[in-house]
């Protein structure tokens, strides 16, 4: 019996001192950690992702013009169509609200912009009818700070 117990401590500090010990490995005491390489991988990605959020749109007072309430959807597809080739910098808004589509336009934190862009596009003509500004939540970046309301 003693000598099975000898042998079986023999084979047991054997195994344990065979086992490779790899540059990312850190000992401590008596623990072993190894660290696996995709843990580096994985906090690179957070830190990405930790930055594109900061980044992120916000929703801020500001204000947007309607520019289209239609049951015809070829009209408002036009009209869409032609605010965003001459217009590309501002964001075009199609919702449907029964019976009605109606489009949007613009993320604007100051109201005197949104009366800019209003008084333009009367002038060329895209929309017949009147333009309306209306107070909503718009989208803002974050690194940029929002003005109050007027």
């Amino acid at each position: 019996m003693k000598n099975l117990l000898t042998i079986l401590f023999l084979f047991g500090a054997a195994a344990l001192k065979a086992q490779a010990v790899s540059q990312d490995t850190l000992v401590k005491g008596y623990a072993t950690i190894q660290k696996d390489s995709r843990i580096d991988v994985l906090g690179k990605k957070m830190a990405e992702y930790n930055e594109n959020l900061s980044s992120k749109l916000k929703m801020v007072k500001g204000y947007r013009l309607m520019l289209l309430s239609t049951n015809d959807r070829a009209q408002a597809m036009q009209v869409r169509s032609q605010l965003l080739q001459q217009y590309p910098e501002h964001k075009v808004y199609m919702v449907f609200q029964t019976p009605y589509i109606k489009l949007k336009m613009g993320n604007f934190t100051d109201k005197s912009e949104a009366e800019k862009l209003r008084k333009a596009l009367l002038k060329s003509e895209i929309v017949s009818g009147n333009i309306y500004l209306l107070p909503e939540m718009v989208e803002s970046r974050q690194d940029k700070p929002a003005l109050t309301e007027e």
